[in-house]
This record gives structure tokens, sequence and C-alpha cells, in this order.
């Protein structure tokens, strides 16, 4: 059973002038392997690129499907012409080094399979939504992530971090163990269902929130439903859901006899004659303006532009912004032409004040919501702005050109464009450096503003900042990413408590480089036990628990004793978890002497270890930034309902 638009099939592409429809020619042989010609992103495993035969036709969106026969390939012994190895081995061709997992019975025999394969290192975790939220930080560092869970009580827990992962685009392979084959159509009651013999509940829950679900309960078809699925998940940028009968891991079938012809993907084309039609219209567009900006949004991951964005500004000589959710995806922060952050009226100094009053901007992969906007605030008029997602290009008010690839686009739009420095010259007329906190008191109440003032002196190209959800998200908006340190955080999903699992899968994924993750009391509440595995694992990343005693950023939307939260003994958990087993180093700090002595600890005699740093600040100790994001957000979501 599989819900995709990618189909199984072998199909030739046969196009027109408007859109690719297939004509199916015959079925696939059940021993036949599907070879998939893609181009992954460097950050996807190491995978062979393989070049499309002339006679198959490309579709407009640049993949296609060949079908090769299996005779062709080695041949493997009948312990290894299993789906339980088949599946392990395509996971480790794609780029999967570590799987996040918790074990049920429904799952044991697979997770056995990934155990024995010496390309995965399976890591346990305390519970599944840490498991889901390591695999999307792994996804953020590696380009894919997988994470393995058991049937529908497993299953329902991570839900909610594959969401978030769908509304980040990171493609994430999600394994669930099901039910033994034998189960299905014989009208029975199983334990981990909510008691009917209708098994498709946690299927039908996945396929709002994964671009592809595959329920394996055979062998016929299995090869073919998990690498559609894999497939499909790299091609879309997407989570995607893959269920595995218990019983059928370990069985030899002739469809595994032999070593699968190895995934490559092909980069998506763009129609070359719409391609020239929006590079003309967007150059004529820009042109002709007086004070052109360029702004980056969150969207360019997805399309892989981020260099393509830097290359254009450097031509362009225009002034460049980034989105809040786009920080940290495009190296510019040091480009002499860097503006800052644009988001509305918590913009970084200066920076909505050009691109508001601009005569043209190009926003590259912009997601326009609630947050992102300030609560639909933004001063940006349609018909002054050129908006170029991944597939299209929107000029103005119209017209709109579908099928084009944003990486095309902007290549061949860098050499159209008349260099026009006009609106950083503004900015640098206009432009007055930012003030440092206020001078302080010995042994004063440590601030918020003084502790990212030391986190900035923190950050290299050896580092990554996770920035939880909340205050941290404006705090940390203000530091000066250094070239090649990264930067990761949930804008669009938010869903606090993500941070904890991503640090522990950012870590597992990018081991050369150590995170410093900024997280609020209250996120830390949700999933603390995540501490609990990145000491199995012995990572070292910093983590700053911000304690101000709730959820402040509620607290500015909407206020109310809902928002104060019982206050932990945040290190003495965590030493607790530590118990005398890995590296760990714990302290608290109440003041600014405090402060520097923990990071000049954590940095030096304790740099190998994981690091927590309990940071005791005022609950009303909030960014300036939160303030008026509070205001705006409390007053659309109060809007009184319009009579219909």
């Amino acid at each position: 059973m599989a819900t995709s638009s990618l189909s199984a099939p072998f199909s030739h592409w046969i196009t027109d002038s408007s859109r690719p429809y297939r004509k199916t020619n015959h079925l696939i042989a059940k021993s036949a392997k599907i070879h998939s010609a893609i181009n992954l992103d460097a950050h996807v495993g190491s995978l062979e690129t393989s070049t499309l035969p002339s006679k198959v036709a490309r579709p407009h969106n640049g993949v296609a499907s060949i079908v090769q026969p299996s005779y062709s390939i080695a041949a493997l012994g009948p312990s290894e012409a299993t789906l339980g190895y088949h599946l392990a081995r395509r996971l480790v061709e794609i780029g999967v080094g570590d799987v996040f997992s918790v074990p049920g019975d429904f799952n044991l025999s697979l997770l056995d399979h990934l155990v024995n394969e010496p390309g995965l290192n399976l890591i346990g975790c305390c519970n599944e939504l840490n498991a889901g939220y390591a695999a999307d930080g792994y996804a953020r560092s590696r380009g894919v992530g997988a994470c393995v869970v058991t049937f529908t009580v497993g299953g329902l827990s991570v839900i909610n971090a594959i969401a978030g992962a769908y509304s980040e685009n990171l493609p994430l392979i999600c394994i669930v163990g099901g039910p033994n084959s034998n189960d299905y159509g014989r009208n029975q009651v199983l334990h981990h269902t909510i008691g009917l013999p209708d098994f498709t509940q946690e299927l039908r829950c996945f396929q709002t929130v994964t671009c592809h679900q595959a329920v394996v309960n055979n062998l016929e078809d299995a090869q073919e439903q998990i690498d559609t699925a894999i497939f499909t998940a790299l091609r879309e940028s997407k989570p995607v859901y893959i269920s595995i009968s218990c019983n059928l891991t370990s069985i030899p079938h002739p469809t595994f006899s032999r070593k699968p012809i190895t995934f490559s993907l092909s980069p998506r084309l763009s129609d070359q004659m719409v391609l020239e039609a929006a590079v003309e219209a967007a150059a004529e567009f820009l042109n002709k303006a007086v004070k052109p900006v360029m702004v980056a949004g969150p969207n360019l991951r997805i399309a892989k532009a981020c260099d393509t964005f830097v290359e254009l500004a450097d031509v362009s000589g225009y002034a460049h912004a980034v989105m809040a959710s786009a920080k940290g995806l495009v190296s510019t922060e040091h480009h002499a032409h860097f503006i800052g952050t644009y988001w509305g009226t918590v913009s970084t100094a200066f920076c909505a004040e050009i691109v508001e009053s601009a005569d043209a901007y190009l926003f590259a992969g912009p997601i326009f919501n609630d947050v992102s906007s300030v609560g639909y605030s933004l001063l940006i008029k349609k018909e002054k702005a050129i908006i170029v997602q991944p597939d299209r290009v929107v000029i103005g008010n119209g017209p709109t050109f579908g099928f084009v690839e944003m990486n095309d686009f902007l290549k061949a739009l860098a050499k159209r464009l008349n260099r026009n420095t006009t609106a950083y010259e503004n900015y640098h007329r206009i432009y007055i450096p930012e003030g440092r906190p206020l001078k302080r008191d010995p042994k004063e109440p440590l601030r918020v503003n003084v502790l990212v003032q030391h986190i900035q002196n923190m950050l290299s190209s050896k580092t990554t900042v996770i920035a939880e959800t909340g205050d941290m998200w404006f705090n940390c908006q203000k530091l000066k990413l250094p070239s090649g340190c990264g930067y990761e955080h949930q804008m669009h999903y938010a869903s606090i408590g993500w941070s904890v699992g991503a640090t522990l899968g950012y870590a597992a994924g990018a081991p050369n480089k150590r995170v410093i993750a900024c997280i609020g009391d209250g996120s830390f509440q949700m999933t603390a036990q995540g501490v609990s595995t990145m000491l199995r694992c012995g990572q070292n990343s910093i983590i700053f628990l911000i304690n101000n005693g709730g959820y402040t950023v509620e607290a500015e939307i909407h206020d109310g004793p809902y928002n104060l939260i019982k206050n932990w003994n945040y290190t003495g958990l965590v030493d607790a978890i530590h118990n005398g087993e890995g590296k760990c180093w714990t302290t608290k700090v109440c003041c600014e002497e405090e402060l520097v002595e923990a990071i000049e600890t954590a940095t030096g005699p304790k740099k190998d270890c994981l690091c927590f740093i309990e940071v005791i600040v005022h609950k009303n100790d909030t960014c300036k930034e939160l303030l008026p994001f509070g205001c705006r957000l409390a007053a659309v979501n109060s809007r009184a309902p319009v009579p219909r």
C-alpha cells in the first residue's frame, strides 16, 4: 500500500507546453531494481551520479526512473537477501550514519538488522518525540535523517516532530515496526491500537505530515515500496512514512538476492523558454529601479540555492538582508552590502527602513506567515516585489513563471543585472552602530543581553548555534555569525522543546562542530530526557539554560498564571541524569563574573564534556523586539469574527 505522486512503474514522460503527463508502457517485474537518476546535495552521502540515456525523456522536474534487471548485479548470500538488510544499506547509501530509535515489540527484529549494519550507529532515545526531534537536527547537519519507532504508540508519539520536519522542508525517513503481516484483514484487535481491528489509524495521521506513505506487509513489492519512499523523501525534501510488518525483516526473498543499483538524483530542470522569459522580465523590472534590494528566505534550503544567492549579491551590488527564518542559510553576514535581518517592526537596526522604502525588492524563497510578518504588518507592496520560489517566479502583480528552478533563475539573472549600490549607500548614511549593554555593577544580576554578548565571542567556524522557540529567537538574531558558523531554529512550526532533541541530532551529524544551544526553562521541561542520550553518545555540546521562571514569549502575547512553571533544580537534574557515567559538567550562574568563569571552563578544561550552564535571569528580562512582537501577535490572535 503506498500513496505518492511518484509512480513505481517505469514510464516514458511526454511533455507539452504546459505540464508533463505519463503513459505507462509496462509493469515492473518483481525482481527488477529501480534506478532513480538523482544528483544529491553534497551533504547527503556520497552517492553515485549517472547520466540518463538520451532515449529517456526528462520531465519538467528533472526526475525519471530507469528499470534495470537484477541479473546484472552481484548476488547476495541468504542472510543478506532480506528486507532488513536492504533497508539498512539504503540508509547508509543516502548518507544516514545514525538512526534514532525507541524499541518496541513490533520493531525489535528490524532493529537487529540496523545494529548489524557496520555503516549505521543506532542511537536509542528516551522517547519517540526526542527521537523525531533528533532526526530533524540530524537532517539539518547531514541533509537527511531517520528514526525508528513502534506501531501506533510510537508513531503517534513521534508525529509532532515529523510535522515540524515537514514544515521545515527536511527529508526524514520515519520507519515504524508494524503488525505481523498475517494480522491484516483478519478482523482482530491488537495491542498498541485504540481497540479496533482497523490498523490504518496511524497511517491516516501520517498522510497529512509526510509526502509519501508505504505500508510494507508482503515481500513481493517490499523493495519497490522502500526504494520509492526513500527516493521521494530526497526528491521532495520532506518526511516519508514506512511501516514494515514485524515478521518480514529477516525472511530471505528473491527480490533482495542481488545488490541494488545505487541511488542517484538528477537536478530538476527548468523549462528553458520560460526561464529566459522570466529572467528578461525580472532584469527589466530591477534595472529600471533606483534602489533595489534583495532578501533571502528559508526556502533557499530546499532549493539548494544559498550559494547562488550570495553570488547574485556579489554581482549586483544590491543591499541584501535575510528573513529571520533564513538566518544562517546564507554566508553573507560579513558581506560588504549585508544590512541585517528583515523582520518587519522587529528587524535589526535600519534594515526595515531600507527594505520597505526600496522601489523594488527580490525575495528569494520567502515564507510569509503571521510570525515572519509580525502579525501581517510588513510594509511590502506586491507590485514592487519579485518573489522567487524553488520552482516558480512571480513578478509584481503578475505574470507567474512556472517550471523555473531558483538556482537557474538566480544564475541567469546575475548576468543581466546592472550593478546598483544605491540602497546600500543609503543604509550606510543612516546607520548608527548598536550600543552595548549598560555598565553593570560588580555581582549585579545577570541580564540576557550580557549573556548574548558573551555567546557572540564564543562563535567560530567550528560552532553551531541552536536557538529555541521564544525569546532566544530574538536574542540570537543579533549574533553576527562568523564564516562557517552554523545556525538553526524552527521558526515556522515553533514547537517548544524542539531544541533539546535537535541539539542531540545535529551534534551526531556534525561531530566536527560544537553545538551551542540556547534553551528556555519551559522548553527544556518538555524534552529534558534528551540530555541522557547526549551523555550516552559522548557529545560535548554547551547548553545555556535560561531560567526565567516561565513561558516569557507567551506572557508577552497574553499573560496569565498558566505561563508560570514549577522551578526545577536544573543542574541537579542533569547531574542525576549523568549519574557518574560519561563526561558532564554543570554550573549555575547569576552574574557576569560567574558567566565569564563558566564559559572559560566550558571552552577550556571541560571542552570535551557536555557542559550545562544554568543562567538565572529576571522573569521580565526580555529583548526589546519581543515587546512589539507580542503586542502585534496578540492583536492578530484576538481579531473579532468577520460576519459571513
